[in-house]
């Protein structure tokens, strides 16, 4: 995996993008999925894409596996710059978000908005997985 840090700039760097359900490509639009996508395969990774997931009943039965396959181990901590995390914005929805290099501000693909945005922290209560770029991968 690139450091966190490289792998959150990319991030941040999509700030003002288009958001496109499903979208997994800056020049087109993305969502939350492909904002992880996007950022990985700026940092030179190669991003498994996910399966099996429905962000929009909120069912994810292998992000763990998912996150695995692509650089990432779970994490219990503190939010770090690079983490990414797996949110539950509301009844039967879920969300990914990149901790952006101020650890206090997300980077996200927000679908209200239209656009990837810089945002605050969720709610603790809301953060159903989390994880963080395997140090030695």
């Amino acid at each position: 995996m690139t450091c966190p840090i490289a792998f959150a700039q990319a991030a941040e760097a999509l700030v003002g993008c288009r958001f496109r359900l499903h979208g997994r490509r800056p020049e087109t639009g993305v969502d939350c999925v492909g904002l992880i996508v996007a950022a990985l395969e700026a940092c030179g990774q190669r991003c498994e894409l996910p399966t099996g997931y429905r962000i929009r009943t909120g069912e994810w039965p292998d992000a763990d596996s998912w996150a695995e396959r692509n650089g990432f181990e779970p994490a219990t901590q503190e939010c770090r710059t690079g983490d990414v995390l797996l949110v539950r914005p509301g009844p039967g929805q879920l969300h990914v978000l990149v901790v952006g290099p101020d650890p206090e501000r997300m980077i996200e693909a927000h679908a209200g908005l239209q656009r990837v945005v810089r945002s605050r922290a969720p709610a603790a209560g809301a953060i159903v997985g989390h994880w963080r770029p395997k140090p030695s991968y």
